[in-house]
């Protein structure tokens, strides 16, 4: 059984994640296009926070649930 309160500060840092690197330095993960993120389902997303953030990422947009992350966000 997961805990809420790691799930919400998970969602939470989600929303504020950032690419750290390459053509999309500094945009929000969730900005990021599908096309880039699907590369990166074939290719492997990295080890670490950010691979778990941008797989999460890609399944939060695959079942267009972006509106979750945007709703954080303006929080």
């Amino acid at each position: 059984m997961t805990n809420p309160d790691l799930d919400k500060n998970f969602l939470l840092k989600l929303a504020k994640a950032k690419m750290p690197y390459g053509k999309y330095k500094d945009r929000y993960l969730i900005d990021l296009p599908e096309y880039y993120l699907v590369w990166y389902r074939n290719k492997g997303f990295p080890k670490g926070t950010l691979g778990m953030q941008l797989q999460t990422i890609y399944e939060i947009k695959v079942n267009g649930l972006e509106h979750l992350i945007r709703n954080i966000q303006k929080m």
